[in-house]
This record gives C-alpha cells, sequence and structure tokens, in this order.
C-alpha cells in the first residue's frame, strides 16, 4: 500500500492505489487517468544512464527503423514540405531524426543525457516527436509545457508509447516492469490533455498519437 500522492500530470491529489508489484507501486489519478509511480521508487539519474546505455539501437537497425514507422508514417501524412523539427529524447542513437532528414526535413535532437544542447530547447518548430520517452518522465507536465511552447501554431506534437488500456491484464504487462518507465498513459488521458490543452488528437495506432496545435 503506498502513500497516496499528486498526481504528476495534472497534480490532482484524488489518487489512489493501481497495482501493488513486488518491488514498487502503481498508483492512478481519477482525473487524468494517469498511472504513476510514487517519487520514492525512482531510480537514480545514474541507474537510468545505465539503463539507456544498454539499448542496442541504431538508425542501420532495419527492424528498429520499422518499429520508429509506425509514428513516422502517419506524421509524415500532416507535414507540410521544408518543416522543421525536433526528435525530442532521442536516445543514445538518434534515429527518427535521421528517418525524417531522409524525407527533406530539417531536424534538431535533444536528450538529457546524450545530446544536451539546450539551445534547440528555446527555438519553435513545426513539430516535436517523443517515441518511447513519455513513460521516463518523472514530471509529465513540466515535460509537456516544454512541448506546447516549443510548437508552432498549427505544428504537431507526435508521441509514442504503449497504453496500458489496450492490455488485458496489467499485472502481466511488460512495460510496466522496466525501472525507468514510471508514467502510464490511456486514451482517456491524451483525451485530458487535448481538452485541457484545447489541442486537435488523432489516435493513430495503439502507441501512436498525434496532437495539433490550435
Amino acid at each position: 500500500m503506498s502513500l497516496v500522492c499528486a498526481c504528476p500530470l495534472c497534480h490532482g491529489e484524488n489518487t489512489h492505489d493501481y497495482y501493488q508489484g513486488s518491488d514498487r507501486d502503481y498508483l492512478i489519478c481519477d482525473r487524468c487517468a494517469l498511472v504513476f509511480v510514487p517519487p520514492r521508487f525512482h531510480v537514480t539519474a545514474q541507474q537510468e544512464r545505465q539503463r539507456y546505455d544498454q539499448h542496442q539501437n541504431s538508425p542501420d537497425d532495419l527492424k528498429y527503423r520499422a518499429f520508429l514507422s509506425r509514428l513516422l508514417k502517419p506524421l509524415l501524412k500532416q507535414l507540410q514540405p521544408d518543416s522543421e523539427g525536433i526528435d525530442f529524447a532521442s536516445g543514445p542513437a538518434p534515429t527518427l531524426s535521421v528517418m525524417l532528414q531522409e524525407q527533406g526535413f530539417s531536424m534538431s535532437v535533444y536528450d538529457l543525457f546524450y545530446a544536451n544542447n539546450r539551445d534547440v530547447l528555446d527555438r519553435q518548430y513545426d513539430f516535436l516527436c517523443c517515441t518511447e520517452a513519455i513513460e521516463h518522465f518523472a514530471a509529465p507536465d513540466r515535460e509537456w509545457q516544454r512541448f506546447l511552447s516549443m510548437v508552432k501554431s498549427g505544428g504537431w506534437i507526435a508521441i509514442m508509447t504503449s497504453r496500458y488500456d489496450k492490455v488485458s491484464s496489467f499485472s502481466d504487462w511488460y512495460y510496466k516492469n522496466d525501472s525507468t518507465h514510471i508514467s502510464f498513459y490511456s486514451q482517456k488521458t491524451f483525451q485530458w490533455l487535448a481538452a485541457r490543452d484545447n489541442l486537435e488528437m488523432h489516435i493513430e495506432s495503439e502507441s501512436v498519437v498525434l496532437f495539433r496545435i490550435k
């Protein structure tokens, strides 16, 4: 049984136990439906970096490219020629940015551990991509507000993350077992964000959602 704490996305106080694992607890917010791991169970920054250092992805990995194409293909349908974008939390081997550059788009990359050039955060872009990263955010509302500030009116925020409402059993869900995964989303969560921030939302698949800044 975990101590109840405020939701890190909507800051609502009405949170309660959702699931109790062997090594950490999971709470759910009644307002935005975010499932999250309380801060006392979070790994350190060093442990987080060590986990990411184990990733073997690269632009030469065709399977990884195919995986990222789940987001790339629907996003391409929305982008205008010569659009400028940023791959936020690009990881140790940025690949989506390479794929978008191959399509003729100008790309910047940012990653807290591997590409920490904060100058790119002070600009605005036509689109922002964040693949398999928002589940790592300890302060998801802070990062979401950053996303909103970085995308121009009419631009796009493209998100890839596995949703907990698409699995039959949370207890058997592999995604929750990664120690660096601490924020879990559902369609209801994304709908809440779209309503709060007046965004146009497109659910593209079980793991991809696009938001347009109005």
